[in-house]
């Protein structure tokens, strides 16, 4: 009894954090083509994920994180990415069927793409977080690594982007064209923020208010709406 888990939007701006877990009852059910999400095209990840979740032998958790949860003060990523890796990991067990056992041979065994720089404290994090007995391995690159991993990425990645298009279009109902991916490296996003802030003088819904970038597009709002008092 197999997993892989992996997470996207620990970094964005704007947006939630998403983690999924992909169970298989034999490897071989994953379908062609999988990959680290990154390496995959808009088209094929969507694909991917919508035959992940179609197949009664493969089962799916996802976990969402929202930013006012990490925007919250007793909060920090590290600790957050663990909790949604845990949550998606009984989401997918669950979905499976597999109750807890204490049978060594029947223990679900899984591997993360670690969200620490300290991969085996990750991993232990990951496992006592659980409910259940669970043997968890975790290492940097396992997105690319292990297939199932690399499902689980597909899944958190089209779900993270689906809510990301949800958020557009609320605010294309507001006249913005355009929000872009959320994340601070973003032109598109970083000119958003920017603009919202400037006509409404706080940050968008689902902005995380205690990022760099959103604090900063504050600030420099905040300086010119200063400078504009003193002329």
């Amino acid at each position: 009894m197999r997993f892989g888990v992996d997470e996207a939007g620990k970094g964005p701006a704007i947006g939630p954090m998403v983690a999924a877990a992909v169970h298989v009852d034999r490897r071989d059910r994953l379908p062609e083509g999988i990959a680290d999400s990154k390496d995959l095209a808009q088209e094929t990840r969507e694909s991917l994920s919508q035959t992940l979740r179609a197949d009664d032998g493969i089962a799916v958790g996802v976990a969402v994180i929202t930013p006012a949860r990490i925007d919250a003060p007793e909060t920090d990523m590290n600790g957050l990415a663990v909790e949604a890796h845990v949550c998606a990991i009984e989401a997918a067990l669950n979905d499976a069927g597999i109750e807890a056992t204490a049978d060594d041979d029947l223990v679900p065994r899984g591997v993360c793409d670690a969200c620490d720089t300290d991969a085996d404290r990750f991993a232990r994090r990951v496992a006592d977080g659980l409910a259940r007995d669970a043997s968890i391995d975790a290492f940097h690159g396992a997105d690319a690594a292990d297939p199932l991993v690399g499902a689980a990425s597909i899944v958190a990645k089209v779900e993270r982007d689906a809510r990301i298009e949800r958020l557009a279009a609320s605010f294309a109902d507001e006249g913005y064209d355009e929000i872009g991916s959320g994340y601070p490296s973003d032109p598109t996003t970083r000119t958003f923020l920017e603009t919202y802030v400037a006509d409404h003088g706080r940050l968008p819904d689902g902005a995380r208010e205690t990022w760099s970038t959103c604090e900063e597009v504050l600030a420099a709002t905040s300086q010119t709406d200063l400078g504009d008092f003193g002329e």
